[in-house]
């Protein structure tokens, strides 16, 4: 609002410092225009600086129009911390005498090199790597010393390997809720593991757990440095790995579906057929442990997700996925209420021909929710139930095309058949509300 009429309640007024302060790094409002080259210097440096976050900067209207002599600010460079050489090899002594390591990897500021250099150093010392909540495409799935992630829809004996790990390196990963599996798989403030935490941010490190090592380091140069660590004695751990690797694959094997869709074969299907640097954005609920559980990311930047958890991610996360990147093809793995929030975004990927691939595992319900209502409280349901839309003719009305998919051997040509399409295109699979999740399945009704 104008500057004279703040604290009015004015038209669409906001107080900004107090409605964003708990969800950006720094909430500012300029009053003065020539202090503007100065203020969105400092936003970049602080955006970018230790863990990455959004700033929030708020414009008066009235101030929009005035005039002012500036110089251009120049660039602002990520600082890029590097560990110091005493942390490196208080690390290396550890790794020496680790018998049952695992590396945990995740956060965001990761580049190819850097990811280059983590494989390099996990292959050298022969480390197991499980990549944190919707992280999985900073380490290749394929590759022999991939052994999970460390998400929603854990595989068991992964959630067991890190509770009998004797070291856990966290590199980039906050170490938050989700990672630990609610604080549980390590105990806070000091874990049954020897823990050794990487991060960028000061601030991060023994916020909930001290680690027996902490490195404060940007995640490619501390992988960098990583990798020029001498090579431990892997043999004491290979049968660790192996085994840790084993659990992983035979986390891949087929899960039973309770209808004629099988989610599983559709998602390894893509996972085979797609090209490798194909992006796939998801939204936020059940559905996504599917593709957390049987897609093999293999490249940097393919899997783009919210970990806020956030519903209505994954079309507009798509489209703008697309516009950055129009040579690439882009799939936006979505449940049916996740769509019914940012569904009407169709319209901007068709305006802008972003021609993404939308995909809407249908189920007539919210699953997450469901899920623990049916967990908890069984036979206790309530306000789960949706009253969807006939996607079809919703994507159709957009002028997008569309697809339904009700039998397995349906998805692939339908896939086909919207990849060759010259807009964008919308699959909806429709699922009983019963196929909560890969593990978790209830009995059909009626039966």
């Amino acid at each position: 609002v104008p500057r004279h009429q703040r604290g009015r309640e004015a038209f669409q007024e906001v107080d900004y410092r107090t409605t964003f302060s708990d969800l950006a790094k720094w909430v500012t409002e300029v009053d003065d225009p020539a202090r503007l080259p100065e203020v969105v210097a400092r936003a970049f440096s602080v955006a970018l600086s230790g863990r990455p976050g959004p700033v929030v900067v708020a414009l008066p209207e009235d101030m929009l129009r005035e005039q002012a002599a500036a110089a251009s600010a120049p660039k602002v460079a990520k600082v890029r911390n590097a560990p110091p050489p005493d942390a490196m090899a208080d690390l290396a002594g550890r790794l020496a005498s680790a018998r049952r390591p695992l590396v945990i990897v995740g956060g965001s500021g990761w580049t190819d090199d850097g990811i280059a250099y983590l494989a390099a150093f996990a292959h050298a010392q022969g480390l197991p790597v499980a990549c944190a909540f919707r992280r999985q495409d900073l380490f290749d799935n394929r590759h022999p010393h991939y052994v999970g992630d460390v998400g929603l829809g854990i595989n068991p004996a992964l959630k067991d390997r890190i509770a009998r790990a004797d070291l856990i390196l966290a590199v980039g990963t906050r170490l938050g809720e989700i990672v630990t599996g609610g604080y549980q798989h390590l105990t806070p403030p000091v874990p049954d593991q020897t823990l050794v935490h990487v991060h960028a941010d000061a601030a991060e490190l023994g916020k909930v757990y001290t680690p027996a090592l902490a490195i404060q380091a940007d995640p490619n140069v501390f992988a960098l440095s990583a990798a020029e660590l001498p090579a431990a004695d892997r043999a004491r751990w290979a049968d660790w790995l192996l085994a840790a690797r084993a659990d992983y694959e035979a986390w891949q094997q087929p899960v039973e579906p309770i209808g004629p869709v099988d989610l599983t074969t559709i998602v390894k299907w893509m996972s085979g057929t797609l090209p490798e640097d194909a992006i796939i954005a998801n939204g936020a609920g059940n559905f996504t442990i599917w593709l957390h559980r049987f897609f093999q990311y293999k490249r940097p930047r393919t899997q783009i997700a919210p970990t806020s958890g956030a519903m209505g991610y994954g079309v507009p996360a798509a489209i703008a996925a697309k516009l950055a990147c129009p040579d690439r093809l882009v799939v936006s793995w979505i449940g049916d209420g996740c769509f019914l929030m940012t569904g009407q975004e169709l319209a901007t990927a068709v305006r802008h021909k972003a021609n993404v691939i939308f995909v809407v595992v249908n189920n007539g319900i919210y699953g997450t929710i469901r899920m623990h209502q049916e967990r908890s409280y069984p036979g206790r349901v309530i306000a789960t139930d949706l009253a969807n839309p006939d996607f079809m003719a919703l994507a159709q009305a957009y002028g997008a095309a569309a697809h339904r998919v009700t039998r397995t051997g349906e998805f692939a040509p339908a896939f086909e058949a919207a990849a060759r399409a010259d807009r964008p295109s919308l699959i909806e699979i429709v699922i009983p509300a019963e196929e909560l999740s890969p593990t978790m399945k209830l009995q059909p009704q009626g039966k």
